[in-house]
């Protein structure tokens, strides 16, 4: 076993702990357990930076392909709770994010996937590839923090779950952070969006038109969020459920296309700056 695997295998099981730790101080409403939690998962941050790193450095520059994506967005996701953890009282996201950086991890050491190296691309394209992880890291703990807020809402039909219930923030503050971050994710997301746009010469050419569209219905349902929030003050049950609708449809849009592409058909989207170094790899 290299050194590699060794370090990703113990990330990956150090994100793992500290999830559990999470959901057992939670469940018994351990405050004291957040800090073990949290700083278990800091070390698994740190040896998942290391890891990625020498999964995303090849010699022709960064390697973005499915995979290191989706490593990387985990990445930043984790970063991101860990930096506001006791500002935001939501610890317990990690509950859910910290198991899913592990498979990541794994997944990421364990899969062989063709290269997509960042370096080769245009200006234009390396912004889309940033503001897209990025959007997708911030409406990822949008979707999070609204699978806490359906939480939120079932502990309080049951009186007995007092204790678990003292341990997250009022329901307004955790509705208010939704709507934050929903709001700056959409934002970035539009940017994305529009920055993509620009190096599309043939949808179907390209292998794009799925996931353009479905990146512009997510971006139609996020929106349609914020404006009903605006305009008809949408909150709770319905706020949730178009929260994780609209994740649901990024997800198939970004990863989705993705893993079909370069995980199982072994392609990948095209452009004119991208097609001679696909050439390249074809001869």
């Amino acid at each position: 076993m290299s050194a590699a695997h060794l370090v990703a295998g113990l990330t990956a099981l150090a994100y793992l702990a500290a999830g559990l730790i999470l959901a057992l101080g939670f469940f018994h409403a351990r405050r004291s357990w957040r800090l073990a939690g949290l700083a278990l998962a800091a070390v698994a941050l740190c040896g998942h930076a290391w890891s990625g790193y020498w999964q995303l450095s090849i010699t022709s520059g960064w390697d973005f392909n499915f995979l290191n994506s989706l490593s990387l967005v985990a990445w930043v996701v984790v970063l991101l709770l860990i930096l506001t953890a006791f500002r935001s009282r939501l610890i317990e996201a990690g509950i859910i994010a910290f198991p899913g950086a592990a498979l990541c991890v794994v997944l990421q050491n364990s899969l062989p996937v063709a290269p997509l190296p960042l370096d080769q691309l245009s200006d234009t394209l390396k912004i889309h590839v940033i503001s897209s992880l990025l959007a997708y890291a911030v409406l990822s703990i949008a979707a999070i923090n609204a699978g806490l807020l359906a939480v939120h809402e079932h502990l309080l039909r049951r009186p007995t779950r007092l204790r678990q219930l003292e341990m997250m923030p009022p329901l307004t503050v955790m509705e208010a952070m939704l709507f934050r971050l929903v709001t700056a994710g959409w934002l970035i997301l539009t940017l994305s969006l529009a920055s993509g746009l620009l190096f599309v010469d043939d949808l179907f050419g390209q292998h794009l038109a799925h996931k353009t569209a479905l990146s512009i219905l997510s971006w139609l349902l996020f929106g349609g969020l914020l404006l009903g929030r605006w305009w008809m003050g949408w909150r709770g049950r319905r706020a949730i459920y178009w929260t994780l609708a609209a994740m649901l449809v990024l997800v198939l849009a970004y990863f989705g296309s993705k893993l079909v592409l370069e995980v199982i058909l072994d392609r990948s989207w095209s452009s004119p700056v991208y097609a001679p170094l696909m050439l390249q790899d074809d001869g």
